[in-house]
């Protein structure tokens, strides 16, 4: 299996990410609002592609991968719902709150990535050693 090209790949989405948020920083808010809508779909065929690779999986880490599924799509539902009850917000103070509330929630995705990638590279380097064990076994056996 070449994790190589996946860890690049997630490397090409992450420096993507880095440019699309600098540019999205200094941006109006209906040109926000773009974003938000091509993130909100980008992420949907994110998780439908997780869905199709999940299916594909043994009935363990279907498990897995069926827990993770539910938690994003609650997450990305909760974030859908918070952006459209922002348009009804009228009092400074309360959009101020919840301004306050997404800058928590973003640092709190960033963090999860950060832990999604470390967790990734364990992941990687057990397959690597699980690959090489079994290799020796079978030489071993073959000897």
């Amino acid at each position: 299996m070449d994790f190589s090209a996946r860890l690049e790949k997630l490397q090409q989405q992450a420096n993507e990410t880095v440019s699309t948020i600098r540019s999205a920083s200094a941006e109006p808010r209906d040109q926000l609002k773009q974003r938000l809508d091509q993130a909100r779909v980008d992420a949907n065929l994110a998780l439908m592609d997780v869905r199709q690779q999940a299916e594909q999986t043994s009935d363990q880490v279907q498990s897995k991968w069926a827990q993770l599924k539910a938690d994003a799509s609650i997450w990305m539902d909760d974030i859908k719902s918070k952006i459209d009850k922002r348009a009804d917000q009228r009092d400074a103070k309360a959009a101020a709150k919840d301004a306050d509330r997404a800058e928590r929630d973003a640092v709190d995705a960033i963090d999860y990535a950060v832990f999604a990638f470390y967790s990734a590279q364990l992941a990687v380097l057990d397959a690597l050693d699980a690959r090489a064990f079994a290799d020796e076994r079978a030489k071993i056996a073959d000897a």
